[in-house]
């Protein structure tokens, strides 16, 4: 069972909902959800990923060590530089997904909510004769995520993690409310999840089950490097990649507006042609309401559904665009 975070003291502000698995413990929204997510866009706010789990590595041989265990490569990580990596199972099949930064140091991480124990266990299985140190951060340090394009001035004791899609900060979960004092407005975890939605990026949990593999989602090449050396699964991975296709692929949909409800996670999806008793061929992994876009979603579905097909999502109507080529 995944251990839960404690819940953030930013569930006291105004007009915060909590959110719902798996993001229980922080706030959904407070209280105006397009709002929020147009002040996301725009650059404005932060969202707090407190519930998210946190862990360092540390030590002089870190790197070259987390080398061997990820999909990624981390040998020569600069300090400073932003990474994304898998940690997949003998098989191929996706396990962790985490999201770090190294400031020279300490190599930083954050990972699903609840799943950091897991992680560490995986990695003190790993470390042999290695010099290097594992823990757990995530009662003391919280994730808040600073938007692209954010002016706001970060703490002199925050360890930064920038990428293309904004700034995520592991602060001391202390001083919390102070920052959301400084730096608001709080904007909820689901108007972040819209925006992921809308850029086709996955998420460990929702957009996996318990047999995906990189190639399915797009992780290749952003959170998988072809040309590193040997990992767990990396057999399937270049097998994959240079002899065959993955049997899924995910792609974006957008919903019916007219309805009233979004599907939930594991929604089945169809042709539409075949209606509501037509054969599986996916499932819906995460829908959202956007801001612009109205009810979207992204979905896993079988590698030969075509890609001009008009698809059905329980009893919603859904238009797809391609994310990962079939």
């Amino acid at each position: 069972m995944l251990r839960q975070t404690p819940a953030s003291p930013l569930l006291s502000l105004p007009g915060a909902v909590p959110a719902e698995a798996p993001d229980e413990g922080v706030a959904a929204h407070y209280g105006d959800l397009f709002r929020e997510q147009r002040a996301l866009a725009d650059g404005s706010g932060f969202v707090d990923l407190s519930h998210r789990g946190v862990v360092t590595v540390t030590g002089a041989e870190r790197l070259s060590w987390l080398h061997l265990l990820l999909t990624q490569h981390v040998s020569d990580l600069a300090p400073g530089h932003a990474t994304e990596a898998l940690i997949l199972s003998a098989h191929g099949h996706i396990e962790h997904a985490v999201y770090l930064v190294d400031d020279g140091e300490t190599t930083w991480m954050h990972t699903e909510p609840g799943s950091q124990e897991a992680l560490i266990a995986y990695l003190e299985s790993m470390k042999f004769f290695y010099r290097v140190e594992v823990a757990d951060r995530t009662d003391e340090i919280a994730v808040v995520h600073l938007p692209a394009g954010s002016i706001a001035e970060v703490p002199e004791n925050a360890v930064v993690r920038e990428t293309a899609h904004g700034r995520d900060l592991f602060l001391p979960r202390t001083d919390l409310e102070s920052f959301a004092a400084a730096k608001g407005p709080a904007i909820g975890v689901l108007a972040l999840e819209a925006l992921r939605v809308e850029a086709h990026r996955p998420r460990l949990g929702l957009e996996t089950d318990h047999r995906t593999i990189p190639h399915e989602l797009g992780w290749i090449g952003t959170a998988v490097h072809l040309q590193k050396g040997c990992y767990r699964g990396q057999e399937t991975v270049a097998r994959v990649h240079n002899l065959g296709k993955p049997p899924r692929r995910l792609v974006f949909l957008h919903l019916d507006g007219s309805e009233v409800h979004l599907p939930p996670h594991g929604t089945p999806v169809r042709l539409a042609s075949d209606g509501e008793e037509g054969r599986q061929l996916g499932f819906i992994t995460t829908s959202a309401r956007h801001h612009e876009l109205g009810p979207i979603a992204l979905a896993l579905v079988k590698r030969n559904v075509p890609v001009d097909a008009p698809l059905m999502a329980g009893g919603t109507a859904a238009a797809q665009e391609t994310v990962v080529e079939p």
